[in-house]
């Protein structure tokens, strides 16, 4: 069976979008990836499909609120954003949160190839990192500790 992970950010437009496409399309036989915003921005940033398209990846996401997840059960809930670490201090439903955070390239300042660079460096830190994360089991030593501090 499948472990489900669920990416939490603000607006659910860019980095999260980016890593639910990333890790189904990567761990996909492992993994099940959703993604959901505190506020969401109602639509996926074109760069961050542009980004994925440019390695293989078709992403067809939309961007939801979290809320919709709620009565769902996780493995995992990565926050990818301060705002959302800071504004969903408490995951209500099921699975271990742990926070992993990425600029917003939807801030990136300049012409659109260097907007479009920034959402390619961010695209690929999230690919290392999270695939990192999931791959390794590194959020299941985070709870260890976690535990171990308490």
């Amino acid at each position: 069976m499948k472990r489900k992970v669920l990416f939490l950010c603000t607006g659910n437009s860019c980095r999260s979008q980016m890593a639910e496409a990333l890790v189904n399309a990567r761990l996909g036989d492992e993994w099940q990836a959703f993604s959901a915003g505190t506020q969401p921005a109602g639509y996926v940033h074109p760069k961050a499909l542009a980004a994925l398209a440019e390695i293989g990846i078709a992403h067809q996401g939309n961007s939801k609120l979290a809320d919709e997840y709620h009565d769902m059960d996780f493995d995992l809930v990565v926050t990818v954003c301060e705002d959302a670490a800071a504004n969903c201090p408490v995951w209500l439903g099921e699975g271990v949160r742990v926070h992993r955070g990425f600029p917003d390239p939807a801030k990136a300042q300049g012409d659109d190839e260097v907007a479009m660079n920034v959402f390619r460096q961010v695209r690929d830190d999230i690919s290392v990192q999270i695939i990192d994360l999931l791959k390794q089991d590194q959020f299941e030593d985070e709870i260890r500790q976690a535990f171990t501090l308490s």
